[in-house]
């Protein structure tokens, strides 16, 4: 990537939050204060109020809109928009610049590799699709993907790929300021990577 860091990020939840989790809410203050604009997105079944998560079709369509009218509002190509999230909402963003999407990055927070106790089914047929910077930010006891697990498979995303670790299980509660500073350090640091 060359030229400076994104100009926005957009943000979008787990399969069990909202736009208002605590983690995205720290990462969003910490983002915003290197001057970076932030969207925090909310997935359609979520203001509808089902408890299930929308199909990938609906939050991947609901992502391409965000990245899209934030580009818009910020008068910049969406190249110029970072993408990402938590779990499901992180992975939805990956298949979205799998699928095409053209966005400045992808910052990936407890990214579900697996189902628990399931390392046979693996979410990553689309890894090889992500040539962009990628940022994955994972506990070290998080049983969606181990570290080991992790460091293996993204051996196959061709783009530059961060990976961090911090104490703590899928939910990282009780570490959302570090991971805020994580990923505020990683986007400002973008553009030495030209």
């Amino acid at each position: 990537m060359s030229g400076p860091c994104p100009a926005g990020l957009v943000l979008t939840p787990g399969a069990s939050a909202g736009r208002d989790h605590l983690g995205l809410v720290a990462v969003d203050r910490a983002v915003t204060e290197i001057g970076i604009v932030v969207e925090r997105v909310e997935f359609p079944g979520r203001t509808a109020g089902k408890r299930r998560p929308d199909p990938p079709a609906v939050c991947i369509r609901t992502i391409r809109s965000a990245a899209s009218e934030l580009a818009a509002r910020l008068h910049v190509p969406s190249r110029r928009v970072a993408i990402g999230g938590r779990s499901m909402g992180g992975r939805m963003c990956s298949m979205a610049v799998a699928e095409g999407l053209q966005v400045a990055a992808l910052v990936l927070i407890s990214y579900p590799l697996h189902p628990p106790g399931r390392p046979d089914r693996l979410r990553t047929d689309h890894f090889p699709e992500l040539d962009l910077p990628c940022l994955f930010v994972s506990g070290r006891r998080d049983a969606f993907g181990t570290p080991a697990e992790l460091e293996h498979e993204l051996t196959t995303i061709p783009g530059a790929v961060t990976l961090e670790f911090v104490d703590g299980d899928h939910s990282l509660r009780k570490r959302e300021e570090e991971v805020a500073v994580i990923v505020a350090g990683w986007l400002s640091g973008l553009s030495d990577q030209a």
